[in-house]
């Protein structure tokens, strides 16, 4: 059995355990666990083919007392207990109409008070200056609305268990997406959403051919203009250079591997990226702390098997003991039965075999990891389907196409970015790197949590060089690459996210998701002095490669990060105006950047 370290309990305090009326904690984390088992495994009760309900709770229970595996976090909190409702993440459409606006506001309230994120396509909205025919007014275009979504979030808040959390979405092709990139960079704007853009195919032709490219009314499906694809990718990357947004998602990527395409077409994702789903679509999540496998010179792949089973059965067991809030997202999801399996504690696991993350044998090892938790996540589900039956879906699924065996789950793997649970295993996050060996975090309601890496701190003192101010040093510098009194072999297998080339975090998520059914939930960090062209080379590697999406955060381009070391960020001055079209410029973020809504032209000081 694991131990929960302080930060962990501090976690299970604040946001886990069960209250009374009064306040008052009432459950133990060895009782918020064994509330989660019995509830999962009541899902066993309609599989008589299976093995047992009460066998089921048992290793249900191992796997996660063990901190070998854990669920996302809404089923932790609401399991067993009377929400019920264990998804972690939902798509919900956003139709062209003033009643369909206001009814996707009105579902993602419901779904952000029972702790689940929302991502939205704001794709099929008329734009600005469009016709409305039954007013003959003219349309204020998708940003205004997003604006009333952020709203919504701020009144709900999620009881203080998470943070209201979106993602907005708008093709690259849609006639404001200029207005759309700008938005979230002034000051204050929109701070409940993540916002990524939905790149076609087509636009990054158009790009490499250095050509405009259409933009397309989504009423009329006409062509209404031309964009200079190189001025309009400037501008994306230079936003996301001075404020780590927006990220990109590559839609057409992932269209292609839409398991169900009968069922439409998918526009949007969940918050952090790593779900791909069609509208109403809930994906419930759950991580493998691989840092808990390693046997060795290697990892226990015998065991790590069959806790793929075990977190498999945990997560399909999960859609049937649900408590959806809506129909329609109870319909589709338990037509698909979508999982997403992943891990977390990568890079503790490369550093306890001795290996820097930015290695070839880094690389290597997490594509053959990643290839064998798919397929040990398949032929589990496989072996569901024999004793459960596939999923409804399955005769006119991509998968019954390809002649594959019949699946429980259209799809099996994911790989979140494991925030909280993470701190509750005592692992690094999803496939991310360290941060930094020591770092402050902040969690709800801005408590701070200090991070110092156990594996370091433990090696320190087996090897004779750990004293309290070396941990002070590494506390204000984060790395301990170049530092003085770390042995040079010890300095390479302990790079932090900023040690690390921006080129291979990419290779780092691409060699993941070329196995992964979903996506890959992955922040390139980049350092302060990174420059617009390296968050260009960045995005454009990602495509190339296989990505399905990115996101890029530079280290101090935001007024408030979660993860944080050493001295606070400086203000960038404020940008000139645009000298090439003549047109009055968008203020983003401290005035540091203007935009350009005309022409797309853009300039960060």
């Amino acid at each position: 059995m694991a131990a929960f370290n302080d930060n962990a309990l501090t976690v299970l305090d604040r946001r886990y355990l069960r209250r009374d009326d009064a306040g008052d904690v009432v459950e133990t984390p060895a009782d918020m666990l064994d509330r989660v088992a019995t509830a999962i495994a009541e899902a066993e009760r309609a599989y008589p083919r299976g093995p047992g309900e009460e066998a089921t709770r048992a290793a249900f229970l191992d796997a996660m007392t063990a901190l070998d595996f854990l669920p996302n976090s809404p089923t932790l909190v609401n399991a067993g207990r009377e929400l019920g409702q264990l998804s972690a993440c939902f798509v919900l459409p956003v139709e062209d109409s003033m009643p369909a606006i206001f009814d996707a506001v009105k579902w993602a309230a419901v779904i952000q008070q029972t702790g689940g994120g929302t991502g939205f396509a704001f794709s099929r909205l008329r734009p600005a200056g469009d016709r409305v025919a039954s007013t003959s007014g003219m349309a204020s275009g998708p940003v205004p609305f997003i604006d009333v979504f952020n709203a919504a979030t701020d009144a709900i808040r999620q009881g203080g268990v998470r943070r209201g959390a979106n993602m907005g979405i708008l093709r690259v092709d849609h006639p404001d997406i200029l207005a759309f990139v700008a938005a979230k960079s002034q000051p204050g704007r929109l701070h409940n959403f993540n916002v990524s853009v939905a790149v076609t195919d087509a636009f990054m032709t158009a790009l490499s051919d250095g050509a405009d490219y259409a933009l397309v009314n989504p009423r009329s499906r006409l062509e209404v203009g031309r964009l200079d694809a190189r001025k309009v990718w400037e501008t994306i990357t230079r936003l996301a250079w001075l404020s780590g947004e927006p990220g990109v998602i590559f839609i057409d990527r992932i269209n292609r591997d839409n398991p169900t395409p009968g069922l439409g077409q998918m526009e949007s994702t969940n918050p952090c990226g790593e779900l791909p789903l069609l509208p109403f679509e809930s994906c419930n999540l759950g991580s493998i702390n691989v840092a808990r496998f390693v046997h060795g010179a290697d990892l226990d792949w015998e065991r790590l098997a069959r806790t793929i089973r075990v977190g498999v059965r945990f997560l399909d067991d999960v859609i049937d003991v649900n408590r959806y809030p809506l129909p329609q997202i109870e319909a589709i999801t338990r037509r698909n039965r979508k999982i997403g399996l992943g891990i977390m504690g990568w890079a503790d696991a490369l550093s306890q075999l001795d290996i820097a993350y930015d290695s070839e044998d880094a690389l290597s090892l997490g594509e053959r990891l990643a290839r064998f938790v798919a397929e040990q996540a398949q032929q589990a589900s496989a072996e569901l389907a024999v004793e459960r039956g596939p999923f409804p879906e399955w005769p006119q699924s991509r998968w019954q196409a390809l002649g594959h065996p019949p699946l429980r789950n259209a799809t099996t793997t994911s790989i979140a970015p494991t925030g909280t649970i993470s701190i509750l295993a005592g692992c690094s996050g999803g496939i991310e790197p360290l941060f930094a060996v020591s770092f402050v975090r902040q969690i709800l309601d801005g408590a701070r949590l200090v991070d110092v890496h156990p594996g370091f701190v433990a090696r320190a003192k087996a090897e004779g060089w750990y004293s309290p101010q070396l941990l002070d040093t590494i506390a204000e510098r984060g790395s301990v690459r170049g530092l003085a009194g770390v042995p040079e072999r010890v300095q390479r297998v302990y790079p932090t996210a900023y040690d690390i080339a921006p080129a291979f975090h990419v290779r780092m998520q691409a060699a993941f998701q070329a196995h992964v059914d979903n996506a890959v939930s992955k922040t390139i960090n980049l350092p302060r002095q990174a420059t617009v062209d390296d968050v260009v080379t960045v995005y454009e590697d990602a495509y190339r490669l296989g990505c399905k999406g990115v996101t890029i955060y530079r280290d101090g381009s935001r007024d408030h990060q979660v993860l944080s070391f050493g001295s606070a960020a400086k203000q960038i001055p404020a940008a000139a105006p645009c000298p090439e079209c003549g047109a009055e410029l968008a203020e983003a973020t401290q005035g540091a950047c203007t935009v350009c809504l005309r022409c797309g032209f853009s300039r960060c000081a």
